[in-house]
């Protein structure tokens, strides 16, 4: 995309070398619904790892937080309404001097995803058991190992990562 639409649109390249997208780093959205699994999205090709599956979410702005450009992001591409999920968790990726956070949250409300911008080619429920045999973009593929455990309720795991400081409980 060549016209910047907010200021937080821009690659960035990071302590670790990698560029990335999201001035002010960038936040997704892990919508998880226990009977239909969780919700992920087939990115356009122009896009950064265009033709992988991951999870909605995008450039934070200016000072939003990431709970916020998740639900954002998440409304924007794929039609979740913002009343329809709870935030539970944060886990957080960072880069130095760029983080990507993931929001876990559990849907409340059943909803049916939409693609409402161009930066989807798909999007579906798929079932926890199932993500790994998606073709995923990089990010979520290096983080889904951590995150599945979360979403299972491995309780065990879930405090490892709370007392680590990976994982941070919303309150």
């Amino acid at each position: 995309m060549s016209d910047l639409r907010h200021t937080g649109d821009a690659w960035v390249v990071a302590a670790d070398g990698g560029r990335y997208w999201g001035k002010f780093g960038a936040a997704g959205l892990l919508a998880f619904d226990p009977s239909r699994g969780i919700l992920m999205q087939l990115r356009v090709s122009w896009s950064d790892h265009g033709g992988t599956w991951g999870i909605p979410g995008g450039a934070r702005h200016e000072n939003e937080g990431p709970v916020e450009a998740a639900l954002r992001e998440s409304n924007e591409e794929a039609g979740v309404p913002f009343d329809s999920v709870r935030a539970h968790y944060l886990y957080q990726i960072d880069r130095g001097g760029w983080t990507y956070t993931t929001v876990i949250a559990d849907v409340t409300t059943p909803f049916e995803p939409e693609i409402t911008d161009p930066e989807s080619h798909a999007l579906g429920w798929i079932g926890l058991d199932d993500v790994t045999s998606y073709d995923l973009h990089p990010g979520f593929a290096a983080s889904w190992p951590l995150l599945a455990p979360v979403l299972s309720g491995d309780r065990a795991a879930i405090d490892h990562m709370l007392s680590e400081g990976t994982l941070t409980r919303i309150a």
